[in-house]
């Protein structure tokens, strides 16, 4: 199996996901998508020294996996291209700022290690609420709720035809890819002096395969509406979950829940 291969077949692992069925999966798509805008928004608002309050918020995130039937792994395993850049960010913190914050264990810690781990943290959440709602929300269905909050059709057609584009894309890489092996037998990858006629040929390839996909999606009905993916009403059941999930939101952001936890474990 080709890198090519790999992708589309990772591709495809998360239109499986997506497709499941617990009660995460079963909610409105626009309540899902407001708590985790809710989520990362009360997330970034802390601040760079405030790591022990996020651990709450790695608690509730770890427990709407479990609700959703997705082991926390295969999140970081999904994004483990983007994690390290995620995790580089504020990897100079300590060396600019070197002030003793606290001392564990006879090691002084600075607040550039705070900060910078405060960062990594606030990243590494905020990539986990994103996985989970693309893990959980069919991409369609994800548009045709946004399409609800008036977002403009053409933004959410280039969202949905980029996504759809890029397996198509990767599909026709993973064909050729494997069509110049067998025309190549033992040679490692395409040729430099083949790079101009594959990219071109990929190009035509895929802009016809798009084509096709574009008219699929007309016999669909789409006229930038999604009324083929047009999600149920939002029930009661998704009322509640967006309440209950932006008042414990808001009690984790303005009450120091981790303070409060460490107090009554000292007595």
């Amino acid at each position: 199996m080709n890198k090519a291969e790999q992708a589309l077949r990772e591709l495809h692992e998360m239109d499986a996901l997506a497709a499941g069925d617990s009660p995460l999966h079963r909610l409105c798509p626009l309540a899902k998508f407001l708590f985790t805008a809710a989520y990362i928004a009360a997330v970034v608002s802390f601040g760079r020294y405030d790591l022990a309050r996020l651990a709450p918020l790695l608690l509730m995130a770890a427990l709407l996996y479990q609700l959703a039937g997705i082991p926390v792994g295969k999140c970081f395993h999904k994004l483990r291209f983007v994690l390290p850049l995620v995790l580089a960010v504020g990897l100079f913190n300590p060396l600019l700022d070197r002030a003793p914050m606290l001392t564990l264990g006879g090691v002084v810690i600075s607040g550039g290690v705070v900060s910078m781990l405060t960062m990594m943290a606030k990243g590494t959440l905020c990539l986990m609420a994103s996985f989970l709602l693309m893990a959980t929300t069919r991409v369609d269905a994800l548009c045709a709720g946004l399409r609800r909050l008036r977002v403009p059709g053409f933004l959410l057609s280039l969202l949905l035809l980029t996504y759809r584009y890029v397996g198509v894309m990767t599909e026709e890489v993973a064909v050729m890819t494997d069509a110049y092996a067998l025309r190549a037998p033992g040679q490692r990858g395409v040729a430099f002096r083949a790079w101009g006629s594959f990219l071109g040929q990929l190009l035509l390839r895929s802009m016809d395969r798009a084509e096709e996909l574009y008219a699929a999606m007309l016999l669909r009905g789409y006229r930038e509406e999604f009324p083929y993916a047009e999600a149920a009403p939002c029930a009661a059941r998704d009322a509640a979950f967006l309440s209950v999930g932006a008042a414990l939101l808001l009690l984790l952001r303005f009450v120091n829940v981790s303070a409060l936890l460490g107090g009554l474990l000292m007595r």
